[in-house]
């Protein structure tokens, strides 16, 4: 593939001085919309900054892929920008990775599982190649780097099985959340590592346009062994079961394939491709730590009860709003009228799908897809006892051990394996799930759900402004990270036991952080530098839309003063907001909160109390980040103050 064909020498920039990812990413998409590739380039900047959300794309030796698919692309295409000074805090697959060569890619959406795909193939097969990937940094002109990117590099000699069967085959799958750029990446190293260690890879990629590559029945007879690099469940595994196995991360490959193959090899390897053999043959699996996979299996069912939540809540929001709009609160209140239903269906969303669909995906996590009936039947049960999203929890993580120890038990193989995949697991699974969820656990596991949520109606003074506090402080304590993951379970849980109070707290704090880094740099630029006062001017927009990540670079450059800082104002944040009565029921809305809160004061009220206390802690937090700086300028003096990152 020619990739001259897909750029321009007006869409290449040469020793950029970008300090930030942000900056490099909008002087890209600038780039892209000059020469007239997108029809709208906010709504494709957007693009790209939901992609960055997924999954870093920076990898390691300087490079980073960032790309967006957008109805705003014109046609699919790419910009190029390499860097004086690298770029060190852009999110990579190698902590150390310094980024100082930079690919924008613009994919329309009809294109996105096929130039989308064979784009990027072409793009990280050629700069798998270290020298090839230097040559392009060095480049000195946009035309130099122009004529590089249509050289096609020679393929290099493949060798075939059948002129030298001595050469071991080594199967391998790679996946990752997205399906794009780290499934080719780490395909291509685990490729490139094979051929220098004399051994035939052979990789399947399971990525967005589905599986590529297929493993053959030939190939499955003949391999040594598999290399499973995935972050999400890999499509009939079971065709490996034969085969010593590794199981890691998509990322993995990318970093030290050699080693992978290396381990692969030392397994024992079945003598004999023979399936009544293979039968019989010791399954050895690398599996995640237990406190991996109760993490995993929790942000998993959350990701797939959010949209849930979000549709149900603003379908509801919706049937209110146009009956307070247009003055049909009695065609509302009318059972059966077509506002009562549409509000009825919202309703039914949140009381009757979201906790068997947290259920089964969290036991989809822990089992693979032998986990999602039992998961659903122990959602179902829960709801049934009145355990709530606590007992849609606890019932995923029973489903989904249960199942794991019955496909450890149980074989799905030979003459019985239908059977046992399509009536044991989900009916056995599913029986002895519900059973446990009535009988055990669930009056008890009941009991704590109620208890939590009459607790929760019952806070009021000093109570509510202590809850509220700590949910301030953990949400701006790690800004994105597992303290904030916590809080954010916790909100989503009170949320889904009928309480809303919680999560207007966590939707008001965290613009907090956003707003407190903006103000600083923008009243006292001179305790900032100007990478600082960069990213401070762009912050407070992501507040907007809830997003607190924005502040991260500030407290990884001095954590002993910033977090101090951000806790402080946005628990006197929390405390204001939890202690007004003032709710909110669908998550992820940003500013757009303000018209979908509840409880409280009426509406114009609770707008002004919910925004105006996130102000008021942004304000102590502006004023803690400055005195903090200035106090710490005034200790190691102005130039090294604002150069260390810590002290």
């Amino acid at each position: 593939m020619n990739l001259q064909a897909a750029t321009s020498i007006d869409l290449i920039q040469i020793n950029q001085q970008f300090t930030a990812k942000d900056e490099a990413i909008r002087a890209l998409v600038k780039a892209l919309a000059d020469s007239g590739k997108l029809s709208d380039s906010d709504a494709f900047y957007q693009a790209v900054l939901d992609r960055e959300r997924l999954s870093p794309t920076g990898f390691e030796k300087g490079l980073a892929i960032p790309h967006g698919k957008s109805a705003a692309v014109k046609e699919a295409a790419f910009a190029v920008a390499t860097l004086q000074k690298p770029i060190t805090d852009w999110e990579s697959i190698d902590p150390a990775n310094q980024v100082d060569l930079v690919f924008l890619l613009a994919i329309p959406n009809s294109e996105a599982g096929s130039t989308h795909l064979a784009l990027l193939s072409e793009l990280v097969t050629r700069l798998s190649d270290p020298a090839y990937k230097e040559e392009l940094v060095q480049c000195r002109t946009a035309q130099e780097l122009f004529n590089h990117l249509g050289e096609s590099k020679a393929a290099e000699p493949v060798i075939t099985l059948e002129s030298h069967q001595e050469r071991p085959l080594i199967l391998a799958v790679t996946a990752c959340p997205a399906g794009i750029a780290h499934t080719y990446m780490a395909a291509e190293a685990l490729v490139k590592a094979g051929k220098e260690l004399n051994v035939d890879v052979k990789v399947e990629k399971q990525g967005a346009n589905g599986i590529e590559d297929k493993h053959t029945k030939s190939q499955l007879r003949k391999a040594a062994g598999v290399i499973f690099a995935n972050d999400v469940a890999v499509k009939d595994e079971e065709r490996y079961h034969h085969l010593p196995r590794i199981k890691t991360s998509v990322a993995s490959p990318i970093k030290d394939s050699k080693s992978l193959i290396v381990q692969i090899l030392n397994k024992k390897r079945t003598p004999r491709a023979d399936a009544a053999i293979l039968e019989h043959d010791d399954e050895t699996e690398d599996q995640k730590s237990v406190k991996t996979e109760i993490k995993d299996a929790i942000l998993t069912g959350i990701s797939y009860i959010i949209p849930i939540i979000v549709a149900g809540g603003m379908i509801s929001a919706f049937a209110t709003l146009i009956a307070q709009g247009l003055d049909l609160e009695k065609v509302l209140a009318q059972e059966g009228s077509w506002l009562f239903q549409i509000k009825t269906l919202g309703g039914l969303l949140l009381s009757t799908l979201m906790v068997p669909i947290l259920a089964a995906y969290m036991s989809y996590s822990i089992a693979d897809k032998p986990g999602l009936a039992p998961g659903f039947a122990a959602g179902v049960a829960a709801n049934m006892i009145g355990s709530g999203f606590l007992g849609g929890m606890l019932g995923g993580f029973l489903a989904g051990y249960l199942l794991k120890y019955m496909k450890a038990k149980i074989k799905s193989r030979g003459t019985f394996a239908g059977f046992i995949s399509f009536w044991v697991y989900p009916v056995f699974g599913s029986l002895i799930t519900i059973l446990i969820m009535l009988f055990v656990i669930g009056k008890p596991v009941a009991w704590l759900n109620t208890s939590l949520i009459d607790w929760l109606g019952g806070l009021s003074g000093a109570n509510a402004l202590v809850l509220g506090a700590l949910i301030g402080a953990f949400v701006s304590f790690d800004l994105g990270g597992p303290v904030n993951k916590a809080a954010y379970t916790f909100c989503i849980g009170a949320m889904a036991s009928g309480n809303f109070i919680p999560y207007a707290v966590f939707a008001s704090v965290k613009m907090v952080s956003a707003f407190s880094v903006t103000a600083a740099t923008l009243i006292s630029k001179r305790s900032f530098n100007k990478n600082e006062q960069a990213v401070g001017k762009q912050t407070w927009v992501l507040g907007l839309a809830g997003i607190t990540e924005g502040a991260i670079p500030f407290m990884i450059n001095d954590p002993l003063r910033v977090i101090p800082s951000l806790v402080i104002g946005s628990a006197v944040t929390g405390a204001m907001v939890a202690v007004t009565d003032i709710g909110l029921n669908v998550p992820g809305a940003g500013i757009f909160s303000l018209a979908l809160l509840q409880g409280g004061d009426g509406a114009l009220m609770n707008g002004v109390i919910w925004l105006g206390s996130a102000l008021i802690g942004a304000a102590i937090s502006t004023a803690l980040l400055i005195l903090t700086r200035k106090q710490k300028i005034k200790k190691l003096g102005y130039e090294k103050a604002l150069q260390e990152k810590a002290a």
